[in-house]
């Protein structure tokens, strides 16, 4: 069995929708949702679905091995981000190696780095007049977006467009593809 954890830090519909996903799967469990944000509604949604969870500071993720010490203790194989907006420290990238993967909700290599994300990335998209936007997933390395591409695919933009209906568009990609290429990502290792 692989055991995944997904990493958020917001609301957590890409995490439930994930949890969803493979709550079935015979091959990947998802084991534990870590957030750096005690209050974050995807623990709420991680625990009505009975997964575990883990919180932690800033301090502990990038100045002890606190977060690698739980991921090590629950036999973690693969991890996940799912809107979770820190940089990955060093310890973690080199405990897994390409195990760490980001989707991210626009096409990369543009409109990505540090400070986009949400409503930013989608408003940049249609001030820059982008016919498309859409969604890359990537692995995870020591800076913003930057890792290797895995799977991209896009939605139209039309001329009534709005961040917020951009977003629904990229949400709906989001949820049809991010579960289905982490299964492959992981059973590819």
């Amino acid at each position: 069995m692989n055991n995944i954890a997904i990493f958020a830090s917001g609301s957590g519909t890409n995490a439930e929708n994930i949890i969803r996903f493979f709550r079935t799967d015979p091959d990947i469990h998802v084991k534990l949702v870590c957030s750096n944000k005690p209050g974050a509604k995807v623990l709420e949604r991680a625990m009505e679905h009975g997964i575990a969870i883990f919180t932690f500071t800033r301090q502990e993720l990038y100045e002890t091995d606190l977060v690698l010490d739980k991921l090590r203790t629950e036999e973690i194989h693969f991890i996940v981000l799912a809107g979770f907006l820190w940089l990955v420290p060093e310890n973690l990238l080199d405990a897994y190696p390409r195990a760490i993967v980001n989707i991210h909700p626009a096409l990369l290599p543009r409109y990505g780095g540090k400070g986009m994300y949400g409503e930013r990335v989608h408003a940049a998209v249609i001030a820059n007049g982008e016919p498309t936007s859409g969604i890359s997933i990537h692995y995870v390395n020591e800076k913003y977006d930057d890792g290797d591409i895995i799977f991209q695919t896009t939605c139209p933009l039309e001329g009534t467009d709005t961040p917020d209906s951009l977003a629904e568009k990229v949400h709906a990609l989001e949820y049809e593809h991010y579960p289905r290429v982490i299964r492959e990502v992981v059973l590819d290792r």
